[in-house]
Protein backbone atom coordinates (compact mmCIF):
# COMPACT_ATOMS: atom_id res chain seq x y z
CA UNK A 1 0.00 0.00 0.00
CA UNK A 2 1.37 3.55 -0.63
CA UNK A 3 2.31 5.76 2.10
CA UNK A 4 2.97 8.89 1.56
CA UNK A 5 4.77 11.30 4.47
CA UNK A 6 4.73 15.47 4.59
CA UNK A 7 3.05 18.30 4.29
CA UNK A 8 4.71 21.28 2.43
CA UNK A 9 3.63 25.06 2.02
CA UNK A 10 3.93 26.04 -1.85
CA UNK A 11 2.53 28.86 -4.60
CA UNK A 12 0.68 28.48 -7.74
CA UNK A 13 1.81 30.75 -10.26
CA UNK A 14 -0.93 33.00 -12.65
CA UNK A 15 -1.85 30.20 -14.80
CA UNK A 16 -2.14 27.05 -11.56
CA UNK A 17 0.96 25.10 -11.71
CA UNK A 18 2.26 24.08 -8.78
CA UNK A 19 5.69 22.89 -8.61
CA UNK A 20 5.41 19.40 -6.83
CA UNK A 21 7.77 19.34 -3.67
CA UNK A 22 11.22 16.75 -4.10
CA UNK A 23 10.30 14.94 -1.35
CA UNK A 24 6.81 14.26 -2.22
CA UNK A 25 8.07 13.98 -5.93
CA UNK A 26 10.70 11.40 -5.35
CA UNK A 27 7.68 9.66 -3.34
CA UNK A 28 5.46 9.42 -6.28
CA UNK A 29 8.50 8.63 -8.86
CA UNK A 30 7.21 5.09 -9.16
CA UNK A 31 3.97 6.48 -10.38
CA UNK A 32 4.67 9.42 -12.69
CA UNK A 33 4.15 7.06 -16.28
CA UNK A 34 0.60 6.12 -15.30
CA UNK A 35 -0.04 10.09 -14.44
CA UNK A 36 -2.77 11.18 -11.16
CA UNK A 37 -6.01 11.95 -11.34
CA UNK A 38 -7.62 15.38 -9.29
CA UNK A 39 -10.63 16.08 -8.25
CA UNK A 40 -13.14 18.01 -5.98
CA UNK A 41 -12.41 16.28 -1.76
CA UNK A 42 -15.94 15.15 -0.89
CA UNK A 43 -15.69 16.46 3.29
CA UNK A 44 -13.52 19.29 2.94
CA UNK A 45 -13.19 22.51 0.40
CA UNK A 46 -9.38 20.86 -0.98
CA UNK A 47 -8.61 18.95 -4.01
CA UNK A 48 -7.37 15.22 -3.84
CA UNK A 49 -5.05 13.64 -5.95
CA UNK A 50 -4.62 10.06 -6.48
CA UNK A 51 -1.88 8.29 -8.28
CA UNK A 52 -3.83 6.30 -11.29
CA UNK A 53 -3.76 2.90 -9.47
CA UNK A 54 -5.16 4.30 -6.57
CA UNK A 55 -7.37 6.12 -8.18
CA UNK A 56 -8.44 2.62 -10.60
CA UNK A 57 -8.67 0.93 -7.07
CA UNK A 58 -11.30 3.04 -5.94
CA UNK A 59 -13.18 2.48 -9.37
CA UNK A 60 -13.39 -1.04 -9.23
CA UNK A 61 -15.22 -0.85 -5.77
CA UNK A 62 -17.62 1.55 -7.10
CA UNK A 63 -17.86 -0.16 -10.09
CA UNK A 64 -19.15 -3.28 -7.92
CA UNK A 65 -22.13 -0.34 -7.00
CA UNK A 66 -25.72 -1.40 -8.47
CA UNK A 67 -26.49 1.41 -10.80
CA UNK A 68 -29.94 0.82 -11.26
CA UNK A 69 -29.85 1.64 -7.80
CA UNK A 70 -31.04 5.78 -7.69
CA UNK A 71 -28.73 7.12 -4.37
CA UNK A 72 -25.61 5.04 -5.90
CA UNK A 73 -26.16 6.44 -9.27
CA UNK A 74 -26.37 9.90 -7.96
CA UNK A 75 -23.40 9.08 -5.51
CA UNK A 76 -20.94 8.51 -8.54
CA UNK A 77 -21.99 11.21 -10.84
CA UNK A 78 -21.14 13.69 -7.57
CA UNK A 79 -18.10 11.87 -6.59
CA UNK A 80 -16.35 12.03 -10.10
CA UNK A 81 -17.90 15.64 -11.30
CA UNK A 82 -14.82 17.79 -11.98
CA UNK A 83 -11.99 14.98 -12.18
CA UNK A 84 -9.51 15.56 -14.21
CA UNK A 85 -5.92 13.37 -15.18
CA UNK A 86 -3.15 15.39 -14.54
CA UNK A 87 0.31 14.77 -15.04
CA UNK A 88 3.87 16.64 -13.73
CA UNK A 89 5.37 18.35 -16.70
CA UNK A 90 9.25 18.21 -17.26
CA UNK A 91 10.16 21.00 -14.81
CA UNK A 92 7.85 18.83 -12.02
CA UNK A 93 4.56 20.95 -12.03
CA UNK A 94 1.25 19.85 -12.10
CA UNK A 95 -1.25 22.16 -13.84
CA UNK A 96 -4.40 22.17 -11.90
CA UNK A 97 -7.36 23.22 -13.53
CA UNK A 98 -8.79 26.71 -13.10
CA UNK A 99 -12.76 24.96 -11.86
CA UNK A 100 -10.79 22.83 -9.60
CA UNK A 101 -8.61 25.21 -8.31
CA UNK A 102 -11.81 27.90 -7.59
CA UNK A 103 -13.97 24.87 -5.78
CA UNK A 104 -10.71 25.22 -2.95
CA UNK A 105 -10.43 28.64 -3.27
CA UNK A 106 -6.68 28.53 -4.32
CA UNK A 107 -5.06 31.62 -5.48
CA UNK A 108 -1.57 31.35 -4.77
CA UNK A 109 -0.20 30.04 -1.76
CA UNK A 110 -1.37 26.41 -0.57
CA UNK A 111 -0.46 23.59 0.97
CA UNK A 112 0.40 20.01 -0.42
CA UNK A 113 -0.53 17.12 2.59
CA UNK A 114 -0.45 13.88 2.13
CA UNK A 115 -3.12 11.75 3.30
CA UNK A 116 -1.94 8.25 3.41
CA UNK A 117 -2.28 6.99 -0.43
CA UNK A 118 -3.45 10.52 -1.88
CA UNK A 119 -2.75 14.12 -1.42
CA UNK A 120 -4.49 16.83 -0.76
CA UNK A 121 -4.18 20.25 -2.07
CA UNK A 122 -5.28 22.92 0.25
CA UNK A 123 -5.45 26.93 0.23
CA UNK A 124 -3.16 27.96 2.87
CA UNK A 125 -5.52 29.76 4.96
CA UNK A 126 -8.25 27.11 4.65
CA UNK A 127 -5.66 24.42 5.74
CA UNK A 128 -4.57 26.27 8.60
CA UNK A 129 -8.11 26.88 9.49
CA UNK A 130 -8.81 23.26 9.06
CA UNK A 131 -6.40 21.83 11.53
CA UNK A 132 -6.69 24.64 14.24
CA UNK A 133 -10.60 23.64 13.92
CA UNK A 134 -10.10 20.25 14.88
CA UNK A 135 -7.21 20.56 17.03
CA UNK A 136 -9.76 21.01 20.19
CA UNK A 137 -11.98 17.40 19.61
CA UNK A 138 -8.46 15.54 18.51
CA UNK A 139 -7.99 13.65 21.04
CA UNK A 140 -12.11 12.40 21.04
CA UNK A 141 -11.88 11.78 17.79
CA UNK A 142 -8.47 9.66 17.67
CA UNK A 143 -10.11 7.79 20.80
CA UNK A 144 -13.61 7.38 18.34
CA UNK A 145 -11.73 6.28 15.40
CA UNK A 146 -8.78 3.53 16.69
CA UNK A 147 -9.76 3.73 20.23
CA UNK A 148 -11.34 -0.04 19.49
CA UNK A 149 -8.70 -1.53 17.08
CA UNK A 150 -5.98 -3.48 18.27
CA UNK A 151 -2.71 -4.82 17.08
CA UNK A 152 -2.48 -7.53 19.62
CA UNK A 153 -2.48 -6.83 23.00
CA UNK A 154 0.08 -3.63 22.34
CA UNK A 155 -2.81 -1.78 20.55
CA UNK A 156 -1.97 0.53 17.87
CA UNK A 157 0.51 2.88 18.86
Amino acid sequence: MLNLIGTYECKADVKGRVMVPAPLKKQLAPFMADGFVVKRAVFQPCLEIYPMKEWDALMRKMGDLNRFTRKNNDFIRRFTAGVKIVELDATGRLLIPKDLLSFAGISKELVVSSAINIVEIWDKDRYEQAIDDAADDFADLAEEVMGDKSDGANGIS
